[in-house]
């Protein structure tokens, strides 16, 4: 059996004041048939992992392009098309294959495509005929639109945010693509548009309990697999949204059945699954009264891993106002503040502006006397399976005694490492901002002794109630109570 193995993926912030390009794909390395053996913990973990399952297996496997962005605006119309041509290429001329395996992200917009990912699907479709099975794994901040449905047999969506299963999320796609393809299984799917939009976290209750409900299910009584798209509530398209899927062995009135039901059952549990961020002023007198640290703070409206600049200074400026030390903040994307400390060198003492440099949702410019306390080049980190640049990294300290990081490659903060890579020491803190959403939490919650979630303003607010769409309907729940 011969398997086509693609990656094209990046999460689209329609918003965003920036746009991705072809250096935001590079900053990762942009491979086109080569990732399993040059980036195997990197943009190629995916395609290394399903070339080990396919060489136990006695399949061969046909790599073509691995390109993984940070998530920005909208992505460059000749650049999209380049990559996804280049795909088309390989695949015609791998021809003939017995399946497609294609790992995109599903919330991917371009200029003039609002469904990247659709897009390519349905050229995939029309290169390889109806016979050919194709499947796709996404990740659950997707927007699964019916073209996707038309034209793939299979499509799985990671079940955890953060996404720590993103590898089992492959393993089971690529089972049952075989098994398709060996005509073992007919997959037959069925989805619903549950009319949420918000975020859900997948490691605290009901949640915890619902990702368990779906995988109960899958792998008895002909039901393939079962998937949750959360959507990615920054994307302004047509299909964005929270979606319930249901695959099944050739049973589509199952499929429908089943899919309803626990759709039903997910928007049950809304009052349960939300707790509205808190605002800076009680999130940082919660975190700076409590007997014991570290408290983290989730910055979660400076998220770069949705689209933001990661630059915002609310939250920094509100702590330096209200004179609070030991603690530590990161990482802010400023490009000249990093240029001027390596100017400074490591021991300068200075006056730096940081942050504020994006436009009105990164706040304005914070002017701070801080202390270099080190300079990284080749930063990084791990997290989610894989090893992920992050430029030239900066310690600072503030004269109240903030550690603040700075970094020349946008990314939102996975790992510790963004700090102890740096030498700052994070158990002693009183409190740990970190500008994510929820990807930190399961390097972060070990050593905290809270995690706290708070509503910074920015391009990844989560004022879910308040957002206003012009490609889809507003009729979606918490815009509108009751939109069944």
């Amino acid at each position: 059996m011969k398997i086509f193995v693609a990656t094209l993926a990046t999460e689209t912030n329609t918003a965003a004041v920036v746009p991705t390009g072809r250096v935001d794909f590079e900053a990762y390395g942009v491979y086109r048939t080569d990732a399993s053996l040059h980036a195997p913990d990197g943009v190629g973990v995916l395609h290394a992992e399903i070339k080990r399952l396919a060489t136990a297996d006695g399949h061969g496997v046909v790599e073509s392009l691995a390109a993984v962005a940070q998530p920005s605006g909208l992505t460059l119309r000749a650049l999209y098309e380049e990559y996804r041509d280049g795909i088309l290429d390989d695949l015609r001329a791998a021809l003939p294959v017995d399946a497609v395996l294609l790992n995109l992200h599903g919330a991917m917009v371009a200029q003039g495509y609002d469904d990247c990912e659709g897009d390519l699907i349905e050229r995939v479709r029309a290169i390889v005929g109806p016979q050919v099975a194709i499947g796709a794994e996404l990740d659950l901040h997707c927007h699964y639109s019916a073209r996707m449905h038309r034209h793939a047999d299979i499509i799985i969506a990671y079940k955890e945010y953060p996404h720590t299963d993103s590898i089992e999320r492959l393993r089971e796609l690529y089972a049952l693509l075989v098994q398709q393809a060996a005509g073992k299984i007919r997959p037959t799917s069925a989805v619903v548009d549950c009319k949420m939009i918000g975020i859900w976290h997948t490691t605290r209750e009901p949640m915890m309990s619902f990702v368990e409900r779906m995988r109960s299910l899958e792998g008895r009584d002909g039901v393939l697999s079962v998937s949750l798209g959360h959507g990615f509530p920054w994307g302004d398209v047509a299909d964005c949204g929270a979606k319930l899927w249901v695959i099944t062995d050739g049973d589509l009135p199952k499929a429908e059945a089943l899919a309803q039901q626990l759709a039903r059952e997910f928007r049950e549990l809304r009052a349960q699954t939300y707790d509205p961020p808190l605002s800076i002023a009680d999130a940082l007198a919660q975190a700076s009264a409590a007997a014991q640290g570290p408290v983290v703070l989730a910055d979660v409206g400076d998220n770069a891993g949705g689209g933001a600049m990661s630059d915002s200074t609310f939250l920094l400026r509100a702590m330096l106002d209200a004179g609070i030390g030991n603690a530590a903040i990161g990482m802010f994307w400023d490009l000249g503040a990093v240029a001027l400390c390596q100017s400074a060198g490591v021991g300068a003492e200075l006056m730096l502006r940081i942050g504020g440099k994006c436009g009105p949702m990164s706040g304005d410019p914070v002017d701070v006397n801080v202390t270099v306390r080190a300079i990284v080049e080749g930063h990084g980190q791990s997290g989610l399976g894989s090893y992920r640049p992050l430029g030239t990294g900066v310690w600072l300290r503030s004269e109240g005694g903030i550690d603040i990081v700075l970094n020349t490659s946008r990314a939102q903060v996975l790992s510790r490492e963004c700090f102890e890579n740096l030498g700052i020491t994070l158990i002693d803190k009183q409190i740990i901002v970190v500008k994510s959403t929820q990807h930190f939490h399961a390097e972060f919650a070990p050593i905290a002794s809270q995690v706290l979630y708070v509503g910074t303003p920015g391009s990844t607010s989560q004022a879910f109630a308040e957002m206003s769409f012009s490609k889809r309907d507003n009729d979606f729940w918490p815009r509108v109570e009751n939109p069944w």
